[in-house]
């Protein structure tokens, strides 16, 4: 009879959890009882504020571990040896920390199994499990609250890179910063869904003096990038304790996780003081709000899965001369950033970095099949253990027709100069090569023999129609040299008996990119690719958009494309472990100024103007140019929506 009755007691619980998918009603059996009462209880709180249904709503049957009134003292697990507080514990005895210990404790094998692990002697049928374990296990849970709080104290003495911090910087500034899905290539650019303020998560509880690890929920205040600013629930309209986290971190969870994994739920030091029944206001707060769903932390761990593997063998542009392509071997991989190191490198300190959406990089014998420029490597044969890339890895340009109307050799446009990124140039169709790529050469700075052209696709969004730069109401950079200023097109192409390429040729689709002027995110510094910096939006034309690095003069903006594998949300470079370049110091601006004055920025080969410096270089003299990098910085991702340019030609 009693193993009828416990068998339709576990059946029910069973079916309860079926019917809660966060797993919060299972181990909590006065529950629903208070669901009614909570309801109507007598802390009238504000209506949680309605947001997409593609989250998860959190229901109201859910189980909540509490700490009313902080005096009903701790507990020890009988069955882990977790200590915790009293009220927080699973069943009326108070005796296990959650349903699965209860459960655990039942089952006699169990029994003997982990008091066989204790004692290191065989089980016994007699035995008691744990009885001594209480006062082990609190000194254990002692030291190591001890231990975290020194290692607490290393963590906020080791401050990020020149005490920079996105929180603060966002928050004394009241930016906004561009949203996850304008970033595709980027973790979770693809699958953020709709994470907003107002969404509830269960976060570590800083605001608690208990020995152990406890949780608090908490709501999105402000969303920057990956960076939440949280709210303690309970705090309303007090902000003193919010904290900024990234939300893809690993202490970040949907409501109901403590409940499934056994963890206390305990209100902050701060306001435990406000409510009796922290159960019913959490019941009220919570039924109706949204969370995370439960498959978030998998999904984070997925999006961060790169295919590019180390060792492998690549195609990649030439650093020395921008008209060919070298055999790279991929040296290591962050956040979807390679740094490639040149096969003929012996010390492996002949690099570059770009990301593996890179129009930059391909697979080998890339350069072969449509006429490229490619530099023979010396070695004769591969190193053992590189291999070569699967062409399938590299991101895929969009197919077009060269039969019909197509760009010929020395026909005009106006292009991104490759080696000065902040400018749009003059430029001529040097060579038509397969598969829709053409060699560009910027009028009145290339090298005699061609090494300084570049190769961009038809359908590249760095390359554009004659007329597109005064239509949009940008500089045109003529070509060196020009006397005839300001420069005009009509004139130009008489004098140089050429012609504009066709307007129909060139790419016009702009997708819905979702940025706005002043949007603060992540860039890569593309005249030194491996550095990712802070930077801002500063101006939209179409799809092309003009970075500028927070801290530098506008002369080290970049024109870069929407779609740009280079361009990240705020918090992506400490989500993958990159680091941060902050916004230079007054000091260094200063310094760069006046050496910017004295020393113009100059063309050739490599690129030998400017550079930002990493943190640590700031405080030494400044780069004299000896060593120069290069990186292209646009998309050939085909985009997912049309607009037209609007150009006018002169007759």
């Amino acid at each position: 009879m009693e193993n009828t009755k416990e068998l339709t007691e576990h059946s029910s619980r069973v079916e309860r959890k079926r019917q809660d998918s966060f797993g919060m009603f299972d181990g909590y059996d006065s529950c629903s009882e208070d669901t009614s009462s909570s309801s109507s209880s007598d802390e009238s709180e504000e209506e949680v504020a309605p947001l997409p249904s593609s989250l998860p709503i959190i229901k109201n049957n859910g189980q909540v571990y509490t700490y009313p009134d902080g005096k009903s003292g701790m507990a020890t697990c009988e069955m882990c040896g977790m200590v915790g507080v009293r009220d927080a514990f699973y069943s009326k005895t108070k005796r296990f920390c959650s349903v699965s210990c209860s459960r655990s404790y039942s089952s006699n094998s169990k029994k003997a199994s982990i008091l066989a692990r204790l004692q290191g002697k065989p089980p016994t049928k007699k035995a008691k499990v744990l009885q001594k374990q209480p006062l082990v296990a609190k000194l254990a849970a002692y030291a190591q609250y001890q231990a975290t709080l020194q290692n607490q104290a290393k963590t906020k003495a080791a401050v990020p890179v020149e005490g920079f911090s996105w929180g603060n910087y966002i928050n004394s500034n009241s930016f906004t910063a561009a949203p996850v899905t304008c970033f595709k290539h980027a973790p979770m650019g693809t699958c953020w869904g709709d994470i907003a303020e107002g969404v509830r998560v269960e976060v570590p509880n800083t605001d608690c003096s208990l020995p152990t690890k406890v949780f608090w929920i908490a709501g999105i205040v402000k969303l920057a990038g990956y960076n939440a600013l949280l709210r303690y629930e309970g705090f309303e309209n007090d902000s003193s304790l919010d904290f900024w986290c990234n939300i893809c971190g690993s202490d970040i969870h949907p409501v109901g996780w403590c409940a499934t994994s056994g963890k206390p739920l305990v209100p902050p030091r701060t306001i435990q003081h406000k409510y009796t029944n922290w159960k019913a206001f959490l019941v009220k707060r919570l039924t109706g709000a949204k969370t995370l769903p439960p498959d978030f932390s998998q999904k984070v761990s997925e999006s961060m899965q790169y295919p590019f593997k180390t060792s492998m063998r690549v195609e990649v542009v030439d650093k020395t001369h921008l008209c060919r392509t070298r055999v790279a071997v991929v040296d290591s991989v962050v956040g979807g950033r390679l740094r490639l190191v040149y096969e003929e490198s012996e010390d492996k300190t002949d690099d570059f970095w770009c990301h593996m959406y890179s129009p930059l990089i391909h697979h080998i014998g890339w350069s072969r099949s449509i006429g490229h420029r490619f530099k023979r490597s010396d070695l004769t044969k591969k190193q053992d253990g590189h291999f070569d890339a699967p062409p399938h890895l590299f991101m895929k340009v969009k197919e077009v027709d060269a039969a019909g109307e197509w760009f010929k050799e020395g026909m005009k446009l106006e292009a991104i100069d490759p080696l000065n990124l902040s400018a749009i140039c003059v430029a001529t169709i040097r060579k038509v090569l397969a598969d829709g790529y053409l060699m560009i050469g910027i009028d009145g700075s290339e090298a005699a023999d061609g090494s300084d052209w570049f190769c961009y696709h038809a359908t590249s969004p760095s390359i554009f129609p004659v007329g597109f730069c005064e239509i949009n109401m940008i500089e045109l950079t003529p070509p060196r040299g020009y006397p005839k200023l300001p420069f005009k097109w009509f004139d130009y192409l008489r004098e140089t008996d050429s012609i504009a390429a066709p307007v129909k040729l060139f790419n016009k689709e702009v997708p819905n990119h979702g940025f706005h002027v002043g949007m603060k995110l992540e860039a890569v510094d593309l005249m030194e690719p491996r550095l990712v910096c802070v930077a801002t939006v500063t101006r939209i034309i179409h799809r092309l958009l003009r970075i500028h690095f927070d801290g530098w003069e506008d002369e080290y903006d970049q024109w870069v494309d929407c779609e740009s594998p280079d361009l990240y949300p705020v918090g992506w470079c400490q989500l993958t472990g990159y680091q941060l370049q902050p916004p230079a110091p007054q000091s260094s601006r200063d310094s760069q100024s006046s050496s910017s004055k004295q020393k113009k920025k100059a063309k050739s080969q490599q690129y030998k103007g400017h550079k930002k410096m990493t943190s640590l270089q700031l405080k030494e003299e400044l780069l004299d140019g000896e060593e120069y990098s290069f990186l292209q910085g646009t998309s050939d991702q085909e985009s997912n929506g049309s607009a037209s340019y609007y150009i006018k030609q002169e007759p």
